[in-house]
């Protein structure tokens, strides 16, 4: 027997009956198909092999099952006789089994029937129902195959009728809202009344016509805002809402509800521009009008009631004011357009509402530009630097101003108004170019002053230019032949010759910026002037400190290392004794400095004093210039000199001062005329005041204390001996007594009179006899009474002093008087 795990045969092996050998279920296996074989015990074994079919024949040993165990079914009460409520089903496994059903309980009052068919038990309806005696049924259910059966449960509900109708309190309904509440706000609940029950008497509300801005909450009939009110753009609504219930057929009840929206401060005013812009000129009187704002307010009431201000806003620093009501903006001040040339104000719409809102504007005034201002110089005085030798036509500058006005007020022209005389500059009318318009030296004018002037008509304004020229090297310099002059003063006492720096070399250098080297050329080999090759400072050797005179001639050299220059030096030491300064005047020159007379001047003036004295020009020996300083601004030279008589050899001899002075001054036209100087009457200034006593004559002598410091000029290094002014008497005899006059500041000569002495201090009636008092040899004698008295000698002597004080003349002789001295009491009797 072919055979396979858990088959439920066997075959005895010897007989050969097949037997069942574990329990058969047709409902799991029916039929069973196999092979069999058969086999000897020969040797070889043969066998044979056969089909076998067992058909397993079914029994009742299966009860019917529902296909579930519960059923449920709703039934409306006023279902009729007969509806079928619902088909309940079971399956028996068994072969040919046929299974019935009934209600086996739970069907009160029998309302239920059952009736079997081939696809399972139909319940239905047999009596009328009634909704408000039994509102559920629960009915059992038994499946019978005849000897097995099964239940299951079947559970009806009766549900209501849809008898009634929802009922709304009214027929319509009116609310108010405000419009700025919230999205999602309720504003009403609308409710209605269904006398059903259940599903029937559930209901659901709903809004006939869309309106956006409400919905209604189906379950509860609430009104909800879904959109944000707006009082401005719809005061009112009416919504038709439906109250319908949940029956089978439906049924509804509709009203009408009107919503009223109240309008709150919810709009702020809105201005009918986003941006104003305005003008004005800056020169416009205060409150003038520059321009309007408007705004509206779409709120109603006092919501939409709209002022203006500035408050919070700007007002341009105080500058504008708004009127509230109009809102006119007007100046409040004057405006300055170079100050401020645009003003961005900010003003505010407001409404009266609580809180009141506000909306503010952007307001652009441009003040208009007037000529009001001057052009302006960035400074009052330029300074400008420029080459010399600059090519002509070369723009050395440019002068500008600015004016703060604007457009055609602001447009500048220039010129040049002072100090281009003659025209070296040229300033361009419209950009403030200057331009030089002729060679420009350094040397010639170093800096131009010119004043330019910008207008902006009819407005101006004025700046100083200083065209300062830069020095090149583009001149030689400049070297003339000089002298040195050393008055050697020959003195007991010590340091009177000049050891330091006597002076320096003349030269000159237009251009300011070279540096000059100095050489002596030839002249100089003993080194008699010493000096320094950069500073071109002179010293005096001290081999010169002698009584010797000299001159030297020698040749200069100058050079800036790119051009040079020669000059002839001389050198002249002239000796200076006591004789020579006791014999010595000093004229006064009129307007004359001692750098002029350093000059050319000094030999036509040393030629004149020459000619006037009648003597060679090298004995007039001019040792003194000074200013002098007794006479406030006037400008007066006093020059000291003394000149050798023309005959005088080795014991030379000098003029006497006096004879110098008569002579020279009574040839002072003849002078002037030669040294081309004006030359004053001699101001002795000492006997001026008279100091002798009794109108004795004073005469006025120079002494001389010390050396004085090299003058220099151009051409002359002059070494001056300054004197000391004094005075002293000069008696010519015989008209003076023995003793002299040593006062080092007077001598008095004595007159006719009853008085003498060196000063007229002895008078014959109530002085005593002194020496030399009586002259010519007169005898002095003292008188008992008080007094004295001459004793003269025979002759033409007149008391009482014995001076000659007569004399006899034949006819046609003349008398001859030295020139006659300033006196402040002078008499002159002829009989």
């Amino acid at each position: 027997l072919e055979t396979g795990a858990g088959f439920p045969f066997a075959i005895n092996n010897s007989t050969g009956w097949i037997v069942v050998a574990s329990e058969l279920d047709r409902e799991a296996v029916d039929f069973y198909s196999f092979g069999v074989e058969a086999q000897d015990q020969g040797n070889p074994p043969m066998a044979s092999s056969a089909s076998v079919s067992v058909t397993v024949l079914d029994v009742n040993d299966n009860s019917p099952e529902f296909t579930q165990r519960e059923y449920g079914a709703r039934l409306n009460e006023d279902a009729a006789v007969g509806t079928s409520v619902l088909t309940v089903s079971a399956i028996d496994r068994d072969a040919n089994s046929v299974i019935t059903y009934q209600i086996s309980s739970g069907n009160t009052r029998n309302r239920f029937s059952i009736t079997s068919q081939s696809g399972g038990g139909l319940i239905s309806l047999a009596l009328p129902l009634d909704y408000k005696l039994e509102r559920q049924y629960l009915l059992t259910i038994a499946a019978s195959d005849g000897t097995r059966q099964d239940t299951a449960q079947v559970v009806v509900n009766v549900t209501d009728a849809n008898t009634h109708r929802p009922v709304f309190q009214s027929s319509h309904y009116t609310v108010n809202v405000n419009e700025d509440r919230p999205v999602g706000t309720t504003v009403v609940v609308i409710s209605a009344t269904d006398e059903d029950t259940g599903e029937n008497a559930r209901i659901t509300y709903l809004m006939e016509d869309s309106i956006p801005q409400f919905r209604i909450a189906a379950e509860t009939g609430a009104v909800t805002t879904q959109m944000e009110l707006d009082y401005e753009d719809q005061v009112s609504y009416t919504l038709a809402i439906t109250a319908r219930d949940n029956g089978i057929p439906q049924k509804s009840d509709t009203t009408y509800l009107e919503i009223l929206v109240s309008d709150v401060n919810d709009n702020a005013p809105q201005f009918l521009r986003d941006s104003y812009q305005g003008s004005i000129y800056e020169d416009v009187p205060t409150f003038t009008s520059v321009l309007q704002v408007s705004a509206t307010d779409r709120d109603s009431g006092l919501n939409g009631r709209v002022f203006y201000t500035f408050q919070g806003g700007d007002d341009g620093d105080g500058d504008f004011i708004i009127e509230s009501t109009s809102g006119i903006i007007r100046t409040l001040r004057r405006l300055d357009r170079e100050n401020v040339p645009l003003y961005t104000l900010r003003a505010f719409a407001v409404d009266k509402g609580v809180p009141a809102k506000r909306t503010p504007v952007e307001i652009q005034v441009t003040v208009l530009d007037v000529n009001d201002n001057p052009p302006v110089f960035e400074r009052d005085e330029f300074d400008i630097f420029v080459e010399e030798n600059s090519p002509i036509g070369l723009v050395v500058a440019r002068i500008t101003a600015t004016d703060p006005d604007e457009g055609t007020n602001a447009q500048i022209m220039y010129q040049i108004v002072e100090g281009n005389i003659p025209e070296v500059f040229q300033l361009d009318i419209f950009s403030g170019e200057l331009t030089a318009l002729a060679d420009l030296d350094y040397e010639s004018k170093a800096e131009y002053v010119m004043v330019v002037q910008a207008t902006s008509a009819p407005l101006v304004s004025r700046a100083t230019v200083h065209v300062r020229l830069r020095d090149v090297n583009d001149n030689s310099p400049q070297l003339k032949n000089f002298e040195i002059l050393f008055n050697n003063y020959i003195t007991n006492r010590s340091g009177s010759f000049p050891g330091g720096v006597i002076g320096r070399i003349p030269a000159h250098d237009p251009d300011i910026s070279d540096s000059l080297t100095y050489t002596f050329e030839q002249g100089n080999e003993l080194n008699l002037v010493l000096l320094d090759p950069r500073s071109g400072d002179l010293r005096l050797s001290p081999a010169l400190d002698n009584n010797r005179p000299l001159e030297a001639v020698m040749r200069v050299s100058v050079s800036d290392g790119v051009h040079s220059a020669t000059a002839q030096c001389t050198l002249r030491v002239t000796v200076i004794t006591d004789e020579m300064l006791s014999n010595s005047i000093t004229l006064r020159l009129a307007d004359m400095s001692q750098e002029r007379f350093l000059s050319p001047l000094l030999s036509r003036f040393l030629e004149g004093v020459a000619a006037v004295l009648a003597t060679p020009r090298h004995r007039v020996v001019l040792f003194n210039i000074q200013t002098d300083t007794d006479v406030g601004s006037a400008r007066i030279l006093n020059v000291s000199l003394s000149v050798l008589l023309p005959a005088s050899g080795h014991g030379a001899r000098f003029f006497s001062s006096e004879e110098l002075q008569e002579r020279l001054y009574l040839n002072r036209s003849l002078l002037a005329a030669i040294s081309a100087q004006r030359v004053l009457p001699f101001d002795d200034n000492i006997c001026l005041r008279e100091p002798c006593e009794n109108y004795m004559r004073c005469v006025s002598v120079l002494q001389f204390d010390s050396s004085a410091p090299f003058l220099a000029s151009d051409t002359i290094l002059f070494r001056p001996i300054h004197p000391l002014m004094g005075g002293r008497g000069s008696p010519p005899p015989p008209f003076w007594g023995s003793r002299g006059c040593p006062s080092p500041w007077a001598r008095c000569r004595v007159p006719a009179g009853p008085h003498a002495g060196e000063r007229c201090e002895l008078s014959a009636r109530g002085g005593r006899c002194a020496p030399g008092v009586c002259r010519n040899g007169g005898t002095c004698l003292n008188l008992l009474v008080g007094g004295f008295r001459c004793q003269c000698p025979p002759g033409h002597y007149e008391k009482p002093f014995c001076t000659m004080s007569t004399r006899s003349f034949p006819p046609r002789s003349f008398l001859t008087f030295r020139g006659l001295r300033q006196r402040f009491h002078f008499t002159l009797a002829l009989t």
